[in-house]
């Protein structure tokens, strides 16, 4: 456990957030639920053994995250995963309730294993071999959100757009309660939108020349984001992106927020298998992102 303030934030939340599952949670000296809280706060962490982290911040003194979180009351526990919250919940709860909701999603236990006697066979790595088990794996259980995410991901990389809407149909309508599924929507969307226009006007050098005419135009930018999203040029998107989230944070109902976090889960990579008590090591670009968009939200 420890103590966040504005000047770690980024830090010990924001950064950390993208390799293990922070819980911040909001309390004050005074309040009298958050003592309660606090202790079985601190003992879950030890029993989940790494597993999430915990984060204390002092409401009264931080007053400015209380604000960009928007607090109502206290205490209040957010979840971050890969910078962004993703669940919380307000008052004391009981023990039990909150191992409930740390399960839903933190990683599993790992489970002891014995070493094989001889080498295992060395896995197969080339772009279909891991589309075939991807398949495989979504055929085994239709309803693992992260398994069909993990398959039209591998489908749209290769260019199979229309076999990635095909296994997407059956999971389109909760593109509005699973996040990385709405991110997989609005990459097939950049791509449906490339299609569709293209022609001379959809081209990089017609977007700079309205972009140049007018750095507030930002139909012109969200459009060469999309452009650039469709053909994989991921970092390049997200810079456009940024130039609209600087100047106008909730531009078109949040489009490009939400575009932007649809990138960054696009971008990020399965985390490899490490040893007990190591960290997975970070995409360094993608934190990098991660930290920008963070500034930008919060300033």
């Amino acid at each position: 456990m420890i103590d966040a303030t504005t000047a770690n934030f980024e830090d010990e939340v924001v950064a950390a957030s993208a390799t293990i599952p922070v819980l911040i949670d909001f309390w004050a000296p005074w309040c009298g639920p958050c003592k309660s809280l606090g202790p079985i706060l601190e003992k879950l962490e030890a029993a989940y053994a790494g597993r999430f982290k915990l984060v204390k911040i002092d409401s009264d003194q931080e007053q400015q995250l209380g604000e960009a979180f928007g607090i109502r009351s206290i205490p209040t526990c957010i979840l971050m995963m890969n910078g962004q919250p993703v669940d919380g919940f307000t008052g004391a709860l009981p023990e039990g309730k909150i191992r409930e909701f740390l399960d839903k999603h933190v990683p599993p236990a790992a489970e002891e294993t014995s070493e094989p006697d001889e080498a295992a066979e060395e896995v197969d790595t080339s772009p279909e071999a891991v589309l075939a088990r991807q398949k495989h794996a979504v055929a085994a259980d239709p309803a693992d959100e992260n398994a069909r995410f993990d398959y039209v991901k591998q489908l749209l990389t290769l260019g199979r757009e229309d076999d990635a809407k095909v296994a997407f149909a059956p999971v389109i309508a909760q593109t509005l309660m699973v996040r990385r599924f709405d991110s997989l929507k609005r990459w097939m969307d950049a791509i449906d939108f490339v299609a569709m226009s293209s022609d001379e006007s959809t081209t990089t050098a017609v977007f700079d020349a309205k972009i140049t005419a007018n750095k507030r135009d930002f139909e012109a930018r969200f459009d060469k984001a999309r452009w650039l999203m469709a053909g994989q040029r991921w970092t390049e998107a997200l810079d456009e992106l940024l130039e609209i989230l600087m100047r106008d944070k909730s531009w078109s109902e949040d489009a490009a927020r939400k575009t932007y976090i649809a990138i960054l889960d696009i971008m990020e990579a399965p985390k490899p298998k490490v040893a007990d008590g190591q960290i997975p090591p970070e995409d360094a670009a993608l934190a990098s992102y991660r930290r920008r968009l963070s500034s930008v939200i919060l300033s």
